[in-house]
């Protein structure tokens, strides 16, 4: 596929994800925590939503209320995988270089167990379509090829799934989709 296709393809699939957006969303997926069956004192690796993303904030909460530490994604580089970390006690996270809310480097670092993984679109192979810059694909490709075990669950909106995506050898699969309709796990 095309460099402009694909940008066509992303440009579709925010008008979808907007059309879609609620705000009850964050009750629904709150709702199935427990089947993300997450351990006490298992790391999530959370975000921070963007305008008409589905938003985990609820979720996150909850899992935090079962015994979870969750910690949130920082760029440290381009072409680096992202970096998580934890947010000490009454420290705030502040927008980074994307303008997406961002913990400090000097934050503690962890590897997570579970990876809640915003996008634009999913389909029901688990291919998902991101933003473009490759942060998760490469994190999840660092963090999967190593001894380190990492899920990775996609959190949208129903609407956002799409019939089939285009898919690039660097594309990594999650391993399910969490909506406000439940959890959807893929072989």
């Amino acid at each position: 596929m095309t460099s402009s296709a694909k940008s066509e393809l992303r440009k579709l699939a925010r008008e979808k994800r907007k059309a879609a957006a609620h705000p009850d969303i964050g009750v629904a997926l709150a709702s199935q925590a427990a089947a993300l069956k997450l351990p006490p004192g298992a790391v999530v690796g959370g975000y921070h939503a963007l305008p008409h993303e589905a938003d985990p904030a609820l979720l996150l909460q909850a899992l935090v209320g079962q015994g979870c530490h969750i910690a949130f994604p920082r760029i440290a580089a381009r072409d680096m995988p992202l970096e998580f970390h934890l947010v000490p006690d009454g420290e705030v996270l502040k927008p980074g270089s994307h303008g997406i809310h961002e913990p400090e480097a000097h934050w503690p670092s962890v590897m997570p167990h579970l990876l809640l993984v915003p996008l634009l679109a999913f389909d029901q192979h688990g291919h998902r379509l991101g933003y473009g810059g490759g942060f998760y694909d490469r994190t999840l490709y660092a963090y999967r090829s190593g001894p380190h075990s990492l899920r990775a669950i996609g959190v949208a909106y129903a609407a956002q799934e799409m019939d089939s995506l285009p898919v690039e050898a660097h594309d990594m699969p999650l391993d399910g989709i969490l909506t406000e309709t439940g959890l959807t796990l893929y072989p």
